[in-house]
């Protein structure tokens, strides 16, 4: 588990917007931003990463943001968004759906597609075009499509839909975010995995009511309540070059053969699985700056890769480059941001 802050203070006026979207480009999603703020921008970031999600607190000035295919063949890792407004006005459009938000609101968004994201800090900021008193501030939950045990119909229906977070499941939701990141200081990584299944299993009762899909049908479903338990298990041991389905099958007493077939229903196998999860924690680090000083190789081996041509060819194959040119492109980004 770790937790990261990201302020603008230190860096110039004049540099500020550029430094932030490269920003959340490496710990969110890559976007093209514009803002009527651009000259005076303020934003602020915290984030908490709970092994199977990731959860972001960001207040900032009004932007615009579109996410185009450009960007999603640049870098694709397959994961929804789940974004909370406190504070301000938001709108998200994707898949011909336009969803406009106010505080306590929800919208779930899919970054494998293009989307067109607008946040406004308040009305007089908008119609003035002056720096706003009042951020815009919010939460945005990011998860593998793959860790949401419901149908893939289902859950595009619910993309950019307004989702009340006032009552029931999605006010509890709502809750768990906030204490998330408030006590962030009070858990071990076991804790947090944890904390992150319980998160996904509002969620997945949220979509379930909204989608008209049967929630206990899904909770109480044995292969998939096992397949959740599965997973948070892999998580915890990613960093473990001895995690086989050999191991993973003996400490849920099932078969090997049974193990598979969990995964063998989503179109995935035990060692894709392990393979995915340990190339993101891999491209996480690459990205956070905090991180410069370890090799390449030592992040490959801190994630369970201990051949390097095998972890380069992996994760090519899902980013395009290297790890080392990545990691490159991205020191080189931050610096053409901060001397612009």
């Amino acid at each position: 588990m770790s937790y990261t802050l990201i302020k603008l203070d230190d860096i110039p006026v004049g540099k500020r917007f550029d430094f932030w979207w490269e920003t959340v480009a490496q710990s969110v999603v890559s976007v093209d931003a514009s803002s009527v703020n651009s000259t005076s921008f303020w934003a602020e970031m915290r984030t908490l990463d709970l092994g199977t999600t990731q959860l972001s607190r960001v207040r900032t000035s009004s932007f615009d943001a579109r996410r185009t295919q450009r960007r999603i063949r640049q870098s694709d890792t397959g994961q929804y968004q789940l974004s909370l407004i406190l504070r301000g006005r938001s709108r998200v459009r994707q898949e011909y759906r336009e969803a406009t938000l106010r505080s306590t609101d929800l919208v779930l968004y899919d970054t494998s597609r293009p989307f067109h994201a607008s946040s406004m800090a308040d009305d007089t900021a908008e119609m003035s075009k002056r720096p706003p008193k009042v951020p815009s501030d919010g939460f945005i939950l990011q998860f593998s499509r793959d860790l949401l045990p419901l149908p893939a119909s289902s859950v595009e229906r619910l993309l950019a839909v307004r989702l009340s977070g006032r009552k029931g499941v999605a006010a509890l939701l709502r809750g768990m975010l906030r204490q998330a990141m408030q006590q962030y200081d009070q858990f071990s990584p076991v804790e947090a995995i944890r904390v992150s299944t319980s998160i996904l299993d509002l969620v997945t009762a949220l979509l379930s009511r909204e989608g008209g899909t049967a929630p206990d049908a899904l909770l109480n479903d044995p292969r998939g309540v096992l397949l959740l338990r599965v997973k948070a298990f892999i998580e915890q041991r990613l960093a473990d070059v001895d995690l086989t389905s050999e191991m993973i099958a003996a400490a849920h007493h099932v078969s090997i053969r049974h193990l598979q077939k969990l995964f063998e229903q989503q179109g995935l196998s035990v060692a894709s699985w392990i393979r995915r999860r340990r190339l993101e924690r891999c491209r996480r680090d690459l990205a956070d700056p905090g991180e410069d000083g370890r090799s390449v190789r030592a992040i490959a081996a801190r994630w369970g890769f201990t051949n390097d041509a095998h972890f380069n060819r992996a994760f090519r194959a899902v980013h395009g480059v290297p790890p080392a040119a990545y990691r490159r492109h991205l020191q080189e980004s931050r610096e053409a941001a901060l001397v612009r």
